[in-house]
């Protein structure tokens, strides 16, 4: 079994958690400033400052198209079907993953975003369908 995919699953990993605690030191900082109140706060994120709701949003998305990532990844490795083709798919969806947080964290910039999002995508359908075919040839 090859251990290639491990590593940018890894890559996507600590992605998350960057942004979890960065998200969770702005908020912090944030209601301890009093710049935000815990009453304004509570049912949703209006109140928080924009750069807070950035980096909140740009952790939310790393639980949506990454999910098909982790579990593609187990899938691949569980059949031993992580070959190089898979590996380098997935190491393309993780840079891609970080572009997009970069951006959705700094500039915000929506066409930047979408852009570097819908790649991604695709290299995530392109990854399930080298997986797909590996699966059925096997």
């Amino acid at each position: 079994m090859s251990d290639a995919l491990i590593y940018p699953l890894l890559v996507q990993v600590a992605l998350t958690f960057v942004l979890l605690f960065a998200n969770a030191l702005m908020r912090t900082g944030a209601v301890g400033s009093g710049k935000v109140k815990p009453a304004d706060i509570v049912l949703g994120q209006r109140a928080w400052p924009r750069k807070v709701q950035q980096v909140s949003n740009a952790f939310q998305n790393q639980m949506e198209t990454p999910t098909l990532f982790f579990v593609g990844v187990i899938l691949a490795l569980v059949l031993g079907l992580g070959g190089p083709v898979l590996a380098a798919l997935a190491w393309v969806w993780a840079a891609l993953r970080i572009i997009h947080a970069v951006i959705h964290t700094t500039s915000n910039n929506l066409r930047w975003r979408f852009y570097s999002f819908a790649a991604g995508v695709f290299v995530l359908l392109a990854f399930w369908i080298t997986l797909a075919v590996g699966i059925f040839t096997r």
